[in-house]
């Protein structure tokens, strides 16, 4: 399969993922930019681990803040932050048994 380039691409959707590595949280950031790649693999362009420090874990779509561990309280369930980002970028798509 082509990778996919071109205007299509650059139309979808980027997910950021900003983790504090001081707190070791790579392997959360990373388990969850999979469920969304999983959940949303024709939507999404990318999803992008950025290192942090401070205690930082915030997840964005194209700007639009998802997630922030300090407002939000912890770290988002992933059928919590799917719903979310389905909200932003697919508003009314069925998530399946992530719905219910």
């Amino acid at each position: 399969m082509a990778a996919d380039t071109g205007a299509a691409a650059a139309r979808r959707p980027r997910v950021t993922i900003t983790y504090c590595r001081q707190c070791n949280w790579m392997l959360r950031a990373a388990w969850l930019a999979q469920e969304l790649l999983s959940s949303f693999p024709e939507d999404l362009a990318a999803v992008t681990l950025v290192p942090g420090t401070g205690g930082v874990f915030v997840i964005e779509c194209d700007g639009t803040r998802l997630w922030d561990r300090v407002a939000d309280g912890g770290f988002p369930e992933a059928k919590l932050l799917k719903r979310r980002l389905r909200d932003q970028i697919a508003p009314g798509r069925d998530l399946g048994h992530s719905d219910r």
